[in-house]
């Protein structure tokens, strides 16, 4: 009866004309997003924050309106994997196997309509899964004291490289490069200035929405000023979109294991999509077995990617809910814009704040609607988004991004501070280097830090405490096999592509 009655305050909230507007344009734009090659969710959702900003937001609409653009970028992903065999984000690198030959073969509409209706599976069930496990969650998550968080961050740090990075001595030192820019500014505990360089705009530290932009977004404004635009999808053509009845309902199991197993992956904190479609696809072309067309253009190779990485993004949702700590890249960035709104994720947000969260949830099942109904008849539309010239697109991220910091701070010092960010987002990814941790070490740093300094005042210094109960040791073998098995599954993932070779 609590789910009810919280579901139905969140529908109050949802079915609010301006809330119903913003998940619909928040839908639009991100399947925008995720439909143009290299954007994906993380860069989407980090170029439009500056938006809820700029229009003066409350929380509940901000956070309605990124994770509508969440989801549809997570749905617009798979339109430049099809059609053009290039992932609109990582997630979507498994859809390319089976999608890109479906298109080759002449059912571009089959393929784009069977990824469409998987994707809605999967978000589907996984909000759902967070409507049902989040409150669970936050009620385990009043067992967690000092030493248990430190894990957890720590957790969330050994795990975010994962199989979507090359190399995780790399994620490592770019989670070191985050936490050392999270130390800037006064001690909380002393009150003594560190690595400001007697800076005063320093003194109270980097402002993580600042760093979040200048990774993400004017990091993509350098890339696309260095390609020229090559990755644009010029002289795309679609032909006639019709329902494959027949195709869908040979996949309804595999989207609904696929849901399963990629809810589980993106529940994982710093696991997220990635995982979830690598499993899902992985998983299904074993139970098809070996005389099965997988790699040369089955819908079952597309439907169960989508269904694994939309039912991720969902997933992801529950860590950051209960627990503040992200489950994915584009859920760190969301972090970071509900620690700006002075709202702070934990179990007491459910009882604090319940109308955020219930609104939030009742939103994510309303733009899934939306999402499918406007996925089917208006993939057209979204393939002309791919003809959009760089010359266009580039002035807008630029725009966005400087006046939505200028309105938030007023400081041109965040603006340059914004630009030098670009310049290490740029740098950073020419070296293959992720930059998502960075953003994790900037958000938690400071609550890594608090945890540790908590643990040692209630222990005396007696570092063992920092494993002492079920639930911290849990977490420790759970963040040394986070960081380990990633580098057997990489070497998995890349079998699977040279299918396509």
């Amino acid at each position: 009866m609590d789910i009810l009655s919280n579901l139905a305050l969140g529908f109050s909230v949802a079915l609010s004309p301006y809330t119903l507007m913003l998940a619909v344009i928040g839908c639009f734009l991100g399947t925008i997003i995720g439909a143009l090659p290299g954007l994906g969710p993380s860069n989407g959702v980090a170029i439009l924050i500056p938006l809820t900003f700029t229009l003066g937001l409350d929380a509940t609409s901000a956070l309605v309106l990124m994770t509508s653009v969440y989801y549809g970028a997570m749905y617009g992903g798979r339109i430049s994997s099809i059609l053009l065999n290039i992932p609109g984000d990582e997630p979507a690198l498994m859809t390319t196997l089976d999608g890109y030959p479906m298109a080759k073969a002449g059912r571009a509409g089959d393929a784009l309509v069977i990824s469409g209706v998987a994707s809605f599976v999967g978000a589907f069930l996984a909000t759902l899964g967070l409507m049902f496990l989040a409150p669970m969650l936050a009620r385990v998550a009043y067992q967690f004291g000092p030493a248990e968080y430190f894990a957890l961050y720590l957790l969330a740090f050994c795990t975010l490289g994962g199989i979507a990075s090359n190399n995780q001595a790399k994620a490592a030192i770019a989670s070191c490069i985050g936490l050392g820019i999270a130390m800037i500014g006064l001690d909380n505990t002393s009150g003594m200035p560190r690595f400001t360089g007697g800076n005063l705009h320093l003194m109270d530290g980097v402002d993580f929405l600042v760093a979040i932009v200048g990774l993400f977004a004017i990091a993509e404004v350098f890339f696309f000023i260095e390609s020229h635009g090559k990755n644009t999808a010029i002289g795309v053509k679609l032909g006639k979109v019709t329902i494959p009845w027949k195709d869908l309902g040979r996949s309804k199991w595999v989207m609904l294991r696929s849901s399963i197993l990629g809810f589980f992956a993106g529940v994982l904190p710093g696991a997220g999509a990635s995982l979830g479609s690598f499993m899902a696809y992985m998983s299904e072309k074993s139970i098809a077995g070996e005389n099965s067309d997988f790699g040369k253009g089955d819908p079952r190779g597309v439907a169960a990617p989508e269904a694994g990485n939309n039912a991720a993004a969902g997933g992801a949702l529950v860590p950051m809910l209960t627990l503040g700590v992200p489950g994915s890249g584009t859920t760190a960035v969301l972090l970071a814009l509900l620690m700006t709104l002075n709202i702070t994720p934990g179990p007491t947000l459910f009882t604090d704040r319940p109308e955020v969260v219930w609104g939030l949830i009742a939103s994510l099942l309303i733009a899934n609607f939306v999402l499918l109904v406007m996925n089917v008849p208006m993939v057209k539309i979204f393939v002309k988004v791919l003809m959009v010239p760089p010359w266009v697109l580039l002035p807008g991220v630029t725009m966005v991004s400087f006046v939505g910091i200028y309105s938030l701070s007023g400081s041109y010092f965040d603006l340059v501070l914004m630009v030098a960010f670009g310049a290490l987002g740029y740098v950073l990814r020419k070296m293959d280097v992720p930059t998502v941790p960075v953003i994790l070490g900037i958000l938690l740093g400071n609550h890594m830090e608090d945890s540790l300094r908590r643990a040692m005042v209630l222990s005396d210094g007696d570092v063992t405490y920092l494993w002492s109960s079920g639930i911290a040791v849990f977490l420790w073998v759970f963040a040394i096999a986070g960081f380990v098995v990633p580098m057997f599954l990489r070497k998995m993932l890349k079998k699977p592509q040279a299918i396509t070779d």
